[in-house]
């Protein structure tokens, strides 16, 4: 029988075309902490010693595909939260549905997340 391995998740890297700022835009909007720096680089936490964060890096291509990894919040208030993000610069993605239970928004750099509505019980 294996035994399996100690993982510790401690990151997501976000390739990005302006890391610092993208990564400052995030850590507005998620309330989280820059703990790393540098010109071409930004890390951010929840809290400076509280882990998974995400690793913003540079790269020369820009985005050209829908994601295939993308993260999914559910705020207390969907509506009042959706309207957070927008006015911090996020847009809504163009694919919306009736009866959707979630708003998809794009970062500024066109990265989807989605904005999920109230848990159904």
């Amino acid at each position: 029988m294996l035994t399996p391995m100690a993982l510790e998740w401690e990151q997501i890297i976000v390739d990005s075309s302006d890391p610092i700022a993208l990564g400052r835009w995030w850590a507005e909007a998620l309330g989280w902490v820059v703990v790393d720096e540098s010109e071409e680089i930004i890390e951010i936490r929840p809290e400076p010693d509280q882990m998974p964060g995400l690793l913003f890096v540079p790269v020369p291509e820009g985005k050209t595909s829908k994601n295939r990894l993308h993260p999914d919040f559910r705020p207390d208030d969907q509506e009042t939260e959706v309207a957070r993000l927008l006015s911090l610069g996020a847009r809504r993605a163009d694919t919306v549905q009736d009866e959707q239970h979630w708003v998809t928004l794009l970062d500024p750099e066109g990265n989807e997340f989605c904005v999920l509505g109230e848990r159904k019980s």
